[in-house]
């Protein structure tokens, strides 16, 4: 192996050989490095987890008690002689790209990563270095996002206008991440907003580390009824589709929030009304702009569109190559990711799937 090799692939995950450690393994291991705590990057079983200090809400909540030690951005620690530090990757709340460095060559693996900053997380930073370690989700031409003004106009919009027909919009996103955005983005003096059971836990560690969101509600609150419901904004995980649970919502308008969105034919076969743009994902511009950014002559890429992308790669002239991996994509997260809400209402009238 040469000298310079600081990341290899095992079936373990991505391991550190000098360092021996794992960045976000797939299957337990003694130490891990997490870059963000989407379940496809931390899993339950690692012996030890190193990640940034705004990951400790999320990780112990979803994952129990772990023995954790946390960095701030940009502090280093050595661990058999390898330099490790987090820096910001604009993913979500504590995402961070890890650096490395050992025998003169530096490393950065990116995680996750979105290049525009959104007002929840600490946005993207280019990390300097020898090898870059990218996803790509979103690795087409095709995927481009909307501004996040132009984003929000749009969702304020078709909220505003179901409000006057009397009308909830329900809109399904992630409950880590993308419906924190949300919440921060929207204008809140459309109406309340109700969030699924899944959703609050997480808005509690965004608001516990300084993120502004507006106040939410829970359809088991006292004051929530009909009348405020047909106002309402809902935000609910996928998997909430189709369960007893949307029934509170009478006659109501739903979309989904995912940058699949962009591709034709994806908001039917979800078998909603409309369908936002929008991910916590680097879009095609972002990649390029963040590989260009660190100076890389070598790129790995994990996971998405791989062989697209080593190929753009490579014919831009830098050395590019692929490391399997087992990450996904939490918008695709089987129904079991989200966690029940203990306000299930009864069997009724209202259900969508007879409007």
């Amino acid at each position: 192996m040469p000298a310079e090799e600081l990341v290899i692939a095992r079936p373990e995950g991505l391991y550190c050989p000098p360092g021996d450690f794992y960045i976000d393994p797939w299957r337990p291991v003694a130490r891990a490095v997490i870059t963000h705590a989407h379940s496809d990057h931390a899993r339950v079983g690692h012996g030890h987890y190193l990640a940034h200090e705004h990951s400790a809400g999320t990780l112990r909540a979803r994952l129990g008690e772990i023995t954790l030690q946390t960095l701030p951005y940009g502090e280093a620690i050595v661990h058999h002689g390898v330099r490790i530090s987090l820096h910001p990757a604009g993913h979500v709340l504590g995402s961070a790209q890890v650096r490395l460095e050992h025998a003169g060559r530096v490393w950065v693996a990116s995680g996750d990563y979105k290049t525009e900053p959104d007002g929840t997380c600490t946005p993207f930073e280019p990390v300097p270095c020898d090898t870059f370690i990218t996803e790509s989700t979103f690795g087409l031409p095709i995927y481009r996002w909307p501004s996040q003004p132009a984003l929000f106009e749009e969702i304020d919009g078709w909220w505003r206008a179901n409000a006057a027909q009397g009308r909830a919009s329900v809109l399904l996103c992630y409950a880590f991440g993308k419906a924190q955005r949300i919440l921060h983005g929207v204008d809140a003096a459309i109406g309340p907003i109700v969030v699924h059971g899944a959703v609050e836990p997480l808005n509690a560690v965004y608001r516990a580390a300084g993120v502004a969101l507006p106040p939410t509600l829970r359809v088991t609150d006292p004051g929530v009824d009909a009348a405020l419901l047909k106002r309402s904004l809902v935000l609910a995980p996928p998997s909430a589709q189709g369960t007893p649970w949307m029934r509170r919502f009478g006659h109501y308008s739903d979309a989904f929030a995912s940058g699949w969105m962009q591709l034709r034919g994806t908001r039917r076969r979800r078998g909603v009304d409309r369908g936002f743009v929008m991910s916590d994902h680097a879009d095609w511009p972002g990649l390029q702009q963040a590989i260009a950014g660190t100076g890389a002559e070598r790129v790995y890429v994990t996971h998405g569109s791989v062989a697209v992308m080593v190929r753009w790669l490579a014919e831009s002239g830098l050395d590019a190559r692929a490391f399997h991996t087992e990450y996904g994509d939490e918008d695709l997260e089987p129904v079991a990711a989200a966690s029940p809400d203990p306000g299930l209402p009864p069997v009724g009238e209202g259900d969508k799937a007879a409007t």
